[in-house]
């Protein structure tokens, strides 16, 4: 399963590339890191499961290995999500 970027003209209040940022870059940068990483986490592990599949892999215990690294990934980037989300909630319902 490919996770796709979304592109930034549909969020326009996110800079890829701001002046005077850290040199680390920002949180969206590292979010979009982050992604990056979850989805060449699930390409390792659908690839380790073709090759089991495949007779061409017989240590299945990589497979797994893979699938369970993917699993945990895709789980951390769910609830960092839904932290993002509730941020946002909450400022939202912040009187002004």
């Amino acid at each position: 399963m490919e996770v796709l970027r979304v592109s930034s003209p549909s969020l326009p209040f996110v800079e890829r590339k701001t002046e005077g940022a850290p040199q680390g870059g920002g949180f969206a940068e590292k979010f979009w890191q982050a992604l990056e990483e979850v989805n060449a986490l699930q390409k390792e592990a659908d690839q380790a499961v073709l090759e089991v599949a495949l007779g061409k892999e017989e240590n299945l215990h990589r497979a797994i290995i893979a699938l369970e690294r993917a699993n945990l990934a895709l789980g951390l980037a769910v609830q960092v999500r839904n932290k993002v989300i509730e941020a946002y909630q909450e400022i939202m319902r912040m009187q002004v």
